[in-house]
């Protein structure tokens, strides 16, 4: 466990690059995937010998496909993290088909890819994790993330339906639900163009608010967050899911408690439609 092999994605700075650093300071080997290959210079200077830095569009499934095999026939590969995220923020309305696709294979589609190029290869080793960074907005929905949200609710059901089909393998996958975190995320956000319509509305009020949203204003560490991961990835019988952060426990947990008490509120009705 001491010598492990990691695979991860978005690796050219925030939590991607932390757990890089994390991991090769620990003595790990890692293969991080990037956009910009200069990304992780010094980490090469640094660590040539355990460190593969590879380019890699996560948007095209042949490319994903032919990294993950390069990876695979380089050696056992014991921990993946599917890292690579960002969000476009405005109105349903007001999102372009570019800005929904773009959401959906990045959030969605690469980490399907992703995981399931490993499937195999971990299956026939006989185990290995498989980490999936999603956020609070994987169970909370809020005005303006509409698209962000299908991508994050899309991939807690897929890797929540992969866990069972991989456990008696010995292969484990956690989802990684966090709340504001210091990564550059927020600066990074992209927005729609604003129409009037809902300048004044519940869209309008939030998009001002993240606007004006810097990264000091986020109370998560990424650095505390990676070592958290590692611990999870040692762990002999790991959770499904792992919220990290206050914002994020308080937040799931409210809208966890709010659809239940409304489900369990309909319960009559439910069993009201059976044949009689």
């Amino acid at each position: 466990m001491n010598m492990r092999n990691w695979f991860v994605t978005g690796a050219s700075g925030g939590l991607g690059r932390v757990l890089t650093v994390q991991a090769l300071a620990r003595g790990e080997r890692v293969t991080a995937t990037v956009r910009r290959p200069d990304s992780l210079d010094d980490l090469v200077a640094a660590h040539r010998d355990r460190l593969t830095v590879v380019e890699l569009d996560l948007t095209r499934p042949a490319d994903v496909e032919r990294v993950v095999g390069e990876a695979v026939a380089a050696g056992r590969v014991d921990v993946v993290v599917n890292n690579a995220g960002f969000v476009v923020a405005g109105a349903a309305e007001e999102m372009t088909v570019r800005d929904l696709r773009d959401q959906v294979e990045v959030l969605l589609l690469a980490p399907m890819t992703v995981t399931r190029a490993f499937l195999g290869p971990m299956r026939e080793q006989g185990g290995g994790r498989i980490v999936q960074i999603s956020s609070m907005g994987g169970q909370v929905a809020v005005p303006t993330h509409s698209a962000y949200h299908a991508g994050k609710w899309g991939l807690e059901g897929y890797a929540e339906s992969v866990a069972r089909e991989m456990a008696e393998f010995g292969v484990y996958l956690t989802v990684v639900e966090l709340g504001g975190t210091r990564t550059g995320f927020a600066s990074a956000m992209r927005f729609t163009d604003e129409t009037e319509p809902y300048r004044d509305s519940a869209v309008g009020r939030t998009r001002r608010g993240l606007e004006s949203l810097t990264d000091e204003a986020l109370t998560g560490d990424p650095a505390r967050i990676a070592a958290a991961i590692d611990d999870l990835t040692r762990l002999p019988d790991p959770p499904l899911r792992l919220t990290l952060g206050a914002d994020a426990y308080d937040s799931v947990h409210a809208a966890l408690t709010e659809r239940l008490a409304a489900m369990e509120g309909r319960r009559d009705l439910a069993a009201s439609i059976a044949f009689r």
